[in-house]
């Protein structure tokens, strides 16, 4: 592939890609209303807020996303995905595979173009082909740290929420207002978790069952203490219990087990810096403090034998 070729590639997919948007932002307006019609009237999720050019642009990945043929297998291991990260609306499966999409079309023809530009064009359909597969396995990598870093979030913001629920059930409220109240509650602190507390509270408003509801909870976290706090609820309301002793024994639990861990992690800081320490820190030293000496060695010893 020429140069030229590249660069007539690179005008079509402008061109394109301009066109598309203007159609989105002039001629569609309203924007689409996706795949809604597909899912429960209980759990129907809008799109984002999101600025004009943002929605269109994210509409543009969903028409590339539902284009393109991919198996169930691969749209529900990512809707789980997209879920953990907290991306709820229909769409989000399209729109996240039309991102691949683009990100592989986008490094395939960069790493084309660079493959022409530095080395002749000997191996651009190489460069090619790796930009497509590193594009297309880019978002899942980014997704899953996405989803790691929210899920550090909802455990950090666990233990406030079990402090909320015990004074407001102590008060005399009932679950499913003491979790209403909890998610307004932590809505600036722990946001991540205040919106979880919102979509349970949604579904035991929607004539579903606490544990089902619950256990609705648990699929979109997959936390491992976020699962013992389900559990926790689901054993009271089963055997009748009185829930206020047994959250607040369990955050005192949770905040025990979160002090413990910062501790390991504080103890583990001098084992991990023996790496740095004996690689970059030491030499250094070492250079500062015998490079003088080693320097007026050399130069004694070449007076002395008649350099």
């Amino acid at each position: 592939m020429t140069t030229a070729g590249l660069l007539i590639a690179f005008f079509l997919f402008t061109l394109m890609a301009v066109s598309a948007a203007g159609y989105m932002l002039v001629l569609k307006p309203s924007g689409a209303d996706g795949d809604d019609s597909e899912v429960p009237s209980a759990l129907v999720r809008t799109q984002p807020d999101l600025p004009a050019p943002q929605a269109a642009i994210l509409d543009i990945f969903r028409l590339i996303g539902n284009a393109v043929p991919e198996g169930s297998a691969q749209r529900s291991s990512a809707r789980k995905l997209l879920l953990l990260a907290g991306f709820r609306w229909p769409s989000a499966v399209s729109s996240f595979l039309g991102i691949k999409i683009a990100t592989a079309f986008t490094l395939g023809v960069a790493g084309a173009w660079a493959s022409v530009t530095f080395s002749n064009g000997s191996a651009s359909s190489l460069a090619a082909l790796c930009g497509i597969g590193f594009g297309f396995l880019l978002p899942d990598r980014v997704l899953e740290r996405v989803a790691r870093s929210r899920g550090e979030r909802l455990r950090r913001g666990l233990p406030a929420a079990l402090d909320l629920l015990v004074l407001v059930i102590e008060a005399g409220q009932s679950i499913d207002a003491a979790v209403l109240e909890t998610s307004r509650g932590l809505r600036i602190s722990h946001p991540d978790l205040a919106s979880e507390f919102t979509q349970l509270h949604l579904e035991l408003r929607a004539e579903a069952s606490r544990e089902d509801a619950l256990r609705n909870f648990t699929q979109r976290t997959q936390d491992l203490e976020i699962r013992k706090f389900v559990a926790l609820l689901m054993d009271t309301d089963r055997f009748g219990s009185s829930l206020g002793p047994a959250l607040r024994a369990h955050s005192h639990y949770l905040r025990t087990r979160f002090r413990q861990g910062a501790q390991e992690k504080a103890r583990k800081v001098g084992v991990k810096l023996i790496f740095p320490v004996f690689f970059l820190i030491f030499p250094s030293v070492i250079l500062v403090t015998l490079g003088p000496a080693v320097i007026l060695i050399f130069q004694q010893m070449a007076n002395m034998v008649g350099f």
